[in-house]
C-alpha cells in the first residue's frame, strides 16, 4: 500500500487544531493531506496566507499536500490551467480536479514547471482518463482519487467503484480513496455530517475494517480519512495494522496450544492457488511442523463461516494446515476450531484470492 492520509478543512476549524491533528497523524505514520478549496469563500490573498502556513507546517512533518479544486475555483481565483503558480505559492504538492476539462488541458497541466501532481477524480466510469492518456500526459505527475459522499446512501456501489478504479489502475496510476471516522461530531467541507466514505457499504463500519477492505481489494494505493476529527483510537488502529495484507482480527479459543498459536501469529499465510469454494487454505505450516502431534481438543459438529481451523494429527498429512471456513460445513470430527474471525470482518473472507497473503491478530 501507498500512504495513509488525513483531510483538513481550513475554513472549518482553528489553526491550532489543524497543527495538533497533523502532529498526531504524523506520529501514527500518516504522510498525506487532502485539503479543500471548493468550500472556501475567502479572498485570494487570505487563502494564500492561511494555506501557506498550514502547508508549510505539514511539510515540516513530511506530509504531501493535495488541494481539491475545480474549474469554478480557477475562475473565482483568476487562475488558468496554463499557469499553476498559485498552488506552488500556497505550498501545495498537487491539485485534485473535482471536475475536469476536456483531457487536453489535464495533459498539459501534468507538464507544469512547478512539478505539481495533477490528481484526477476517479469516481465516474467514463472514458475521461482514456482521453487524458490519448493526449500523452506526463504520467509521473498524474495521480487519481475517488470522491467522498456526505449524504447517507449516496456513496459508491462496490461494483461501480471497482470498474472505475480498474480504468485508472490499468495505466499504472497511483490511486486513492476515502474512509470515514464514525466518531460523533465529525465534519467535512459541507454541512451534512452523515460520515464521508467513498463506498456506501463503509459508512457504519469501524474505520480499520474500511481500510482492510480497500487493502483486500488490492487496487487502492493511498487511504485517506475524509472527516475531522477522528478519535485517537481510530488513528492508532490504522497506525498499528499491516498495510500490505489483510489482517483478520480473531477471537482465539482459550484452549489453543502454544504451537498452534505460533502457527497462527508467527507464520506467513497465503491462500493456495488451487482455489476452493469452502475453505481458504494456508498449507506451509503442515510442512514445517510435520511430525508434531496436533491433539484434538475442539471439534464442534458444525464448522461455521469465519471459523479458523488447524487440522489435528487425526487428519494424517493435513495435520497442522490452517483453514478459514468460507461457509458452514459439517466437521469430520478431526478438525480443531482454534478461533473465529470478528463478526464485522466476515465479509472480507470473500476477497481473499488464490495466492493472496493474509495474517491474524488476536483480540479479546
Amino acid at each position: 500500500m501507498g500512504k495513509l492520509g488525513i483531510s483538513v478543512y481550513v475554513e472549518k476549524t482553528t489553526e491550532k487544531e489543524i497543527f495538533d491533528y497533523i502532529d498526531k497523524a504524523a506520529e501514527c505514520g500518516f504522510s498525506r493531506i487532502f485539503s479543500c478549496l471548493l468550500s472556501v469563500n475567502e479572498t485570494k490573498e487570505i487563502i494564500k496566507e492561511k494555506f501557506k502556513r498550514i502547508n508549510d507546517y505539514a511539510h515540516s512533518k513530511n506530509f504531501e499536500v493535495i488541494v481539491d479544486v475545480s474549474p469554478r475555483v480557477f475562475d473565482d481565483l483568476g487562475i488558468s490551467y496554463k499557469d499553476l503558480t498559485f498552488f506552488d505559492e500556497i505550498g501545495a504538492d498537487g491539485l485534485r480536479l473535482d471536475a475536469g476539462y476536456s483531457g487536453l488541458e489535464e495533459s498539459l497541466m501534468t507538464f507544469n514547471p512547478q512539478n505539481l501532481k495533477i490528481e484526477i477524480n476517479m469516481s465516474n466510469n467514463t472514458n475521461y482518463i482514456d482521453t487524458i492518456m490519448d493526449y500523452m500526459p506526463n504520467k509521473e505527475n498524474l495521480i487519481a482519487c475517488h470522491n467522498f459522499y456526505p449524504h447517507k446512501y449516496s456513496g459508491l456501489n462496490l461494483e461501480h467503484f471497482k470498474a472505475c478504479t480498474n480504468r485508472f489502475k490499468k495505466y499504472g496510476l497511483r490511486t486513492a480513496a476515502f474512509i470515514t471516522s464514525t466518531k460523533e461530531g465529525t465534519f467535512g467541507p459541507w454541512p451534512v455530517t452523515d460520515g464521508l466514505p467513498t463506498l456506501e457499504m463503509h459508512r457504519e463500519l469501524p474505520i480499520e475494517i474500511q481500510a482492510k477492505h480497500l487493502i483486500a481489494l488490492g487496487n487502492i494505493d493511498d487511504i485517506i480519512i475524509s472527516n475531522c476529527y477522528p478519535s485517537d483510537k481510530e488513528l492508532e488502529a490504522l497506525s498499528n495494522m499491516k498495510k500490505n495484507m489483510v489482517t483478520f482480527d480473531i477471537i482465539l479459543n482459550e484452549k489453543t496450544p502454544e504451537v498452534e498459536r505460533k502457527i497462527l501469529f508467527e507464520e506467513m499465510h497465503f491462500n493456495r492457488g488451487d482455489f476452493s469454494d469452502n475453505l481458504i487454505r494456508s498449507t506451509q505450516s503442515r510442512v514445517k511442523y510435520k511430525g508434531h502431534n496436533f491433539a484434538l481438543f475442539n471439534a464442534p459438529e458444525i464448522i461455521r463461516r469465519g471459523d479458523i481451523v488447524i487440522e489435528s494429527s487425526e487428519y494424517g498429512h493435513y495435520a497442522g494446515e490452517v483453514q478459514i471456513a468460507v461457509q458452514d460445513m459439517r466437521n469430520s470430527g478431526k478438525s480443531n476450531v482454534v478461533g473465529r474471525i470478528r463478526e464485522e470482518e466476515l465479509f472480507l473472507i470473500d476477497y481473499i484470492k488464490p495466492w493472496q497473503k493474509f495474517s491474524f491478530r488476536e483480540i479479546k
